[in-house]
């Protein structure tokens, strides 16, 4: 059976798929070809196979980050050359929130390290993230 599309519901950005059926917690990614595994620690029940979901948040949040911006050096003819982001999710009881630390490497002015610091501002998955996006579920066949 086909499975049709509502003619005003557009393309998704991206697809991926989990199964979680051995282990007790560890779920197998599948992106196209490629293949990940996200699990809990050991501490928490896990077997610690694999990443936690929030370190994915945090990986596609820092991959967002660092391909966003070496973009727009590119553009520029900045002398970016290289880039390391970090990241530290915090969950209080009040709401939570996400330090993230540039470090760049190369000759660039304090005003161009300004610049993308701003940019990093407004990278798609910051903007999805920011926008707590809204998240509809529903069952499959």
């Amino acid at each position: 059976m086909t499975e049709t599309r509502d003619p005003v519901t557009p393309e998704p950005v991206t697809h991926v798929s989990g199964t979680s059926d051995g282990a007790p917690f560890a779920t197998a990614l599948t992106f196209r070809q490629h293949h990940l595994t996200a699990d809990e620690p050991h501490a928490l029940g896990g077997a610690n196979a694999g990443p936690p979901p929030f370190a994915y948040l945090l990986s596609g949040l820092i991959a967002c980050t660092c391909i966003t911006l070496r973009m727009y050096a590119a553009r520029k003819d900045w002398p970016l050359s290289g880039i390391t982001v970090e990241a530290d999710y915090h969950h209080l009881p009040d709401g939570a929130y996400i330090d993230r630390v540039l470090h760049f490497t190369g000759d660039l002015s304090d005003k161009q390290r300004a610049r993308l610091a701003d940019v990093a501002e407004r990278t798609p998955v910051t903007l999805a993230l920011k926008g707590a996006s809204d998240i509809r579920t529903r069952l499959g066949a």
